[in-house]
């Protein structure tokens, strides 16, 4: 096996690393606005002109970038997010690095999303503060059909916890893990989930734009990985109507001089209370961006996906946790966003809302300790949006949002869900064929 590089490495340690380990080819991968990868590839020879001067590629082709006479956009590989790809052959190896986006003047580019959370992270760093994300995402695995072509049939009957003969996705669930682990993201716990074919994997938290392309990559992984061994993975929030929907829990955890704003039982300081009352406040208007397609209403408020902006220390059924486990840092669960989100935008608007807690010194309402998985007396508690057309209609009118995103991306973010409100009420006599789109590309 190939030595590994460090996520410090300089560009010319890759040049180095590459012409001693036989790799051929680099893949280059950057994300659309709703956060699906996308990536270009070149030979490895091409890679020192590439740090150097970009990729030029043709930006009207990706949904939400540019307009024809002005699609020209270049890449810029960030040689922190080096890894080799372990499911490729051995012989001629292949890596992957992620990409910031730039116009060809070197302006930056007001769609690339990882450059927002650039942004924000740098914003907490300015006020003394670092933040990292733990994250928890849930899929479900099928069967393919004798052609390879996938189909509704989860691979197993098992549920929270199971193990084989029950669990089928035992030793899939392994070999992801093996293969996150020689990119360099250590899995810390795996098991089977409450639905049929349902699985959980979480990973070691990070820096917020590591964690953000962590995710990108680990949802990439579980596709290949299940794709090799003759099963389709899905990430849509809410596969089954009668089965529990996959959520993205995101934990995020915050320190300041090397002391942590969560400490242990539930602890917090201030600053951490203040961080989560900012996150409660603008919840609503967050939703647009952690729920992003009309699938992942369906999802909240059944089975522990919280429906209302309330919080509290242990129970699940709330929106946020504030919560430790024995050996951890403290953390705030965000236990709303689902696996469908750009991941880019979603971290860094949580975290942006978190920092205006802090900056307002909002104050984080009484926690509310009762299950609310279920219809509540109406008004008892502020609830998300309860579609995406109303969650877009927020998000459009909100003075955070548009305080926070540059105006290009917001507006053709917006359009693009509003396509998607459309599209879905337009194909309300056809509700398969919509659901099938998105089975099959979330």
């Amino acid at each position: 096996m190939a030595r590994r590089i460090s996520s410090h490495s300089s560009p010319e340690e890759i040049l180095d690393y590459i012409s001693d380990n036989d790799v051929k080819f680099v893949r280059l991968a950057f994300c659309d606005i709703f956060g699906n990868q996308k990536n270009i590839c070149i030979l490895s020879t091409e890679l020192p002109r590439a740090f150097e001067y970009g990729v030029s590629f043709d930006g009207s082709f990706i949904p939400g970038f540019m307009n024809v006479e002005e699609s020209d956009l270049v890449l810029k590989p960030d040689p922190s997010t080096f890894s080799i790809l372990p499911w490729r052959p051995a012989d001629g190896r292949v890596v992957r690095m992620f990409c910031d986006i730039c116009r060809r003047d070197g302006h930056p580019f007001e769609g690339n999303c990882r450059g927002y959370l650039k942004q924000v992270a740098d914003r907490a760093e300015a006020l003394d503060y670092q933040c990292q994300i733990r994250s928890a995402c849930e899929f479900y695995i099928f069967e393919t059909d004798e052609r390879g072509r996938p189909t509704r049939i989860p691979i197993d009957r098992g549920s929270n916890f199971d193990v084989a003969p029950l669990d089928k996705g035992e030793n899939l669930r392994r070999e992801i893990s093996m293969d996150l682990d020689e990119m360099g993201i250590h899995p810390e716990y795996m098991h089977h989930e409450h639905g049929p074919g349902q699985n959980e994997i979480d990973y070691e938290r990070a820096p917020v734009v590591a964690a953000a392309d962590r995710l990108i990559l680990f949802k990439n992984t579980v596709k290949v990985i299940a794709d090799r061994n003759g099963m389709f993975a899905s990430f849509l929030p809410k596969p089954f109507a009668g089965e529990s929907g996959s959520g993205l829990h995101l934990r995020f955890s915050l320190s300041r001089d090397g002391t942590d704003a969560f400490g242990p039982e539930g602890e917090m300081s201030p600053e951490a209370a203040h961080f989560a009352a900012g996150i409660l406040h603008h919840a609503r208007e967050l939703t647009a961006f952690l729920n992003p397609i009309p699938n992942s209403y369906s999802r909240l408020g059944c089975y522990e996906a919280p429906l209302y902006v309330t919080w509290s220390r242990q129970n699940r059924s709330q929106m946020i946790r504030i919560f430790s486990e024995p050996g951890r840092r403290g953390y705030v669960e965000i236990r709303n966003p689902d696996p469908s989100c750009n991941p880019y935008l979603a971290f860094g608007l949580v975290l942006a809302a978190g920092l205006d807690g802090i900056e307002k010194s909002l104050e984080l309402p009484a926690p509310v300790d009762k299950n609310l998985s279920g219809p509540q007396e109406e008004g008892a508690f502020p609830q998300l949006p309860a579609t995406l057309q109303e969650a877009v209609n927020v998000a459009r009118e909100s003075a955070f949002i548009s305080s926070q995103l540059p105006g290009l991306l917001a507006d053709k973010y917006f359009e693009e869900q509003q396509r998607l409100c459309d599209e879905e009420l337009n194909s309300a006599a056809h509700p398969d064929a919509i659901q099938d789109h998105y089975f099959l590309n979330t």
